[in-house]
């Protein structure tokens, strides 16, 4: 009576080993129509396999004359089943779906329709295949979009932000990057590319990141603490320098004690350190300058486009501009500006949007 108790406590303790003990269930005999298979038993323990062939003028409905199954907790995998000798198995077709059959396999005659992964567009608009004596005749072929983009080349010191891994990038999609700790974006804050005609644009780099260093001083009457006036100048406040280094198309945005940070206009990028420093011997360090950022489109000589006068675009951005027919062309084009240079995706009529040659 004692030891009844204490199994059922037992049982009470540990229900996760009765459970793993009634998980693994065996397998009844397969019903094979137009088939046969070996060992032949009534019922099969769990991870046991059996073998089977078909009938003259059936195969089995996985590749070759025989097959094996394997017995996974009280279901077979896969079925065994016998099929028609003409009937087809599952086509592979890369970067494409398709309906597949609830059975594993297709009777002969039978017509799938495929659908091209998002960034794939279908070789010569082909989108249908047919089983025909065992054998997939006319299988489509999904090709990449000449105007889509594979994954972004590794950027030195950088990492993909706010945005998964993928093999293709639709047209006009945007990633950003951050620079690894220790490293800052050269030329301004500007951390993204863009997917323009199959090709990223060209992004800044990041670079590490350095602080002014002291300079020797010249001979100009100063000296250093040692009393040499050709020593090294030391970094010290910026009332010793006077009036604050002018930078043309840029300003000063931020005064401490030892140094300045400039900023360019907007439409212009700085080109060199941020931060100005002040000398032991009375100079400025190195003044950044600000380069033109930008492209100039003017709607008017474009004869496709609707006139709307000159439009600027920002390095690095995009913009939409209207083509001259809503009706006849597609509403819009994509202006980009990228490193200066500007490139426009073309005004397309409705015929070649359709037959993706556009």
């Amino acid at each position: 009576m004692c030891m009844r108790y204490l199994g059922f406590v037992l049982l009470l303790w540990c229900p996760g080993v009765l459970h793993a003990q009634s998980a693994a269930q065996p397998c009844r005999a397969p019903v094979l129509k137009s088939g046969f298979f070996f060992p032949k038993q009534e019922t099969y323990s769990n991870e046991s396999n059996l073998s089977y062939a078909c009938d003259n003028g059936h195969k089995p409905a996985v590749q070759g004359w025989w097959a094996t199954s394997t017995c996974q907790n009280g279901i077979w995998s896969h079925k065994p089943q016998c099929i028609g000798e003409k009937s087809c198995l599952p086509p592979t077709i890369p970067n494409a779906k398709y309906t597949e059959a609830s059975n594993g396999w297709y009777k002969e005659e039978h017509t799938i329709r495929i659908t091209c992964d998002k960034g794939y567009i279908p070789k010569n608009n082909a989108i249908t295949a047919k089983c025909v004596n065992a054998t997939w005749v006319s299988v489509p072929v999904c090709e990449k979009n000449v105007r889509v983009c594979s994954a972004p080349s590794e950027i030195p010191h950088a990492v993909i932000i706010n945005q998964e891994y993928k093999e293709v990038f639709d047209e006009d999609s945007e990633v950003q990057y951050e620079c690894e700790d220790g490293y800052t974006v050269e030329g301004g804050s500007t951390k993204s590319i863009w997917c323009t005609a199959g090709n990223w644009t060209v992004g800044p780099s990041c670079n590490k990141t350095t602080e002014p260093d002291a300079r020797r001083c010249g001979s100009t009457g100063s000296s250093t603490s040692s009393g040499s006036n050709k020593g090294e100048c030391q970094i010290t406040t910026i009332s010793n320098c006077g009036r604050y280094p002018s930078v043309q198309n840029g300003d000063v945005v931020e005064t401490h004690r030892k140094s300045l940070r400039y900023q360019c206009n907007s439409f212009y990028r700085l080109v060199g350190a941020e931060g100005v420093v002040c000398y032991s011997d009375g100079k400025w360090s190195e003044v950044p300058t600000c380069k033109a950022a930008f492209c100039a489109l003017n709607t008017e000589a474009h004869p496709e486009l609707a006139p709307d006068g000159v439009k600027h675009i920002k390095d690095g951005e995009s913009m939409q501009v209207r083509c001259v027919d809503r009706w006849r062309f597609e509403n819009h084009v994509v202006a980009r500006c990228t490193d200066g240079e500007l490139t426009m995706t073309r005004c397309c009529n409705k015929v070649q949007i359709n037959t993706n040659i556009c």
